[in-house]
């Protein structure tokens, strides 16, 4: 099911994280990875040339973009030459591209080609995201036609994953994830549905039940009642785990059309990895 994994890399340390995450989940789902680095067009262009010839000590000229995407196609190549040091030494097949463009562009028209996209919370420019995620995390959260797990700065090898089920169409797809994932990996696995009133999310939980059987993995579901948003982050610190799948929801707020308002309110509480379908 998980045979390709994309991992966009651009040098920051939540890039990092997420090789680490993909290395450990490459292993345990024989899978091989895909390394991708984007030259942002966007960076040869405009006023910020003159900001960028100051800080790396040169002095503007008609030809400074040519030497920019230069510098930036080299350090590009350092960039994936080190991921394919790192693929080599976990015994990992994987490839490498080194893409012109757009970011989020290219990264999206990667992903066609993949089963996951592991990617950062945040890119190498973090200090200038004003908001929940990186901009390249947003648009590559809203366009990928493939699912995307979002890692925090630190890696932690997953032990207690939790799936969030509310019997969305989005939700369904993850519950397939998630299922799939623990199995390949030997783990546990625990569902719950938030629910207003006792007895609600009973349905809801007996078809992951019905879905989990064949595959013989622990499961473990549980009816929370009370507020889905503060209540799946609360759930979450108190029983320590540390990865959750969970739909993308219809109603968005974050940006336009991003995240639906109780994804966006897990993921700017919950400091772990987050595995996003819609």
């Amino acid at each position: 099911m998980f045979k390709k994994i994309l991992v966009p890399l651009d040098g920051s340390p939540n890039s990092q994280s997420a090789v680490r995450y993909a290395l450990w989940l490459g292993k345990h789902l024989k899978a091989s990875l895909i390394g991708v680095h984007v030259v942002d067009v966007v960076a040869l262009e405009g006023p910020l040339l003159h900001d960028l010839s100051g800080s790396l000590g040169f002095e503007p000229y008609l030809n400074f973009s040519t030497r920019m995407r230069e510098i930036l196609e080299s350090k590009g190549k350092e960039i994936l030459s080190s991921f394919e040091e790192e693929c080599k030494k976990a015994a990992i097949p994987c490839e490498t591209f080194l893409d012109f463009g757009i970011v989020t562009n290219e990264v999206v028209e990667r992903a066609r080609l993949s089963d996951l996209v592991i990617i950062g919370r945040r890119g190498v420019n973090y200090a200038f995201d004003d908001g929940l995620l990186g901009s390249v995390t947003e648009g590559v959260i809203r366009r990928s036609p493939r699912p995307v797990m979002v890692v925090p700065q630190n890696f932690i090898e997953v032990k207690s994953p939790l799936l969030l089920y509310d019997g969305s169409p989005n939700a369904s797809k993850v519950m397939r994830s998630a299922v799939e994932i623990c199995k390949l990996l030997g783990l546990g696995l625990k569902a719950i549905t938030v629910s207003k009133a006792e007895g609600e999310g009973r349905k809801r939980l007996a078809e992951v039940e019905d879905y989990a059987r064949p595959y013989g993995i622990d499961l473990q579901t549980e009816e929370v009642i009370g507020n889905p948003p503060e209540d799946i982050v609360y759930y979450c610190e108190e029983r320590d785990h540390d990865l959750v799948f969970m739909g993308v929801t219809s109603h968005s707020r974050i940006v336009e059309m991003v995240l639906g308002s109780t994804t966006e309110f897990v993921m700017r509480r919950l400091n772990i990895p987050i595995f996003l379908e819609r």
